[in-house]
């Protein structure tokens, strides 16, 4: 993990994660997050869950810089999100992300958790699946060397 917040957030690799080794980003529940029922909104989580799985792709080494130059793309085909407990404006969760599988073909997938950085609850949990397709065409088409390689070299599941 090399963004900003690396020092901040290594105190927090002792929590109650799901799988060792997570990637870890900060986030800081803001007035625009939070919805009528003065909770984060639904659509908030989601939001961060995919800025975290960017995050984590450039950390690894893929850009949507190289993703253009292979004519290539990882999107979603189905979500599993489950909400545990409320968070709240001024709430720091610790967002974490792990690739669970990657069958070096067409299929990824990935699991995120946050847990309140006060408390060490977990908040939010969900399963993502992917599937690799041309960015010109839309139609699955197989990983590339580099996905293979990167993708499939993190993955828990490998």
């Amino acid at each position: 993990m090399t963004n900003e917040n690396t020092k901040d957030i290594a105190q927090f690799s002792t929590l109650n994660w799901l799988h060792a080794h997570p990637f870890m980003s900060e986030w800081k529940i803001a007035s625009s997050n939070i919805d009528h029922y003065k909770h984060t909104n639904n659509l908030a989580y989601l939001a961060r869950l995919e800025q975290l799985a960017w995050e984590h792709s450039e950390f690894i080494g893929l850009t949507f810089v190289d993703y253009q130059a292979l004519d290539r793309a990882m999107v979603i085909t189905q979500h599993e999100l489950n909400y545990h407990l409320p968070s709240h404006l001024g709430d720091t969760l610790i967002c974490a992300t792990w690739i669970m599988s990657c069958d070096k073909k067409f299929r990824l997938s990935r699991q995120f958790q946050y847990i309140n950085a006060k408390n060490g609850k977990t908040i939010f949990t969900a399963k993502t699946q992917f599937v690799c397709v041309s960015l010109q065409t839309g139609v699955p088409k197989k990983m590339p060397d580099a996905f293979q390689k990167i993708y499939g070299h993190v993955a828990l599941g490998s």
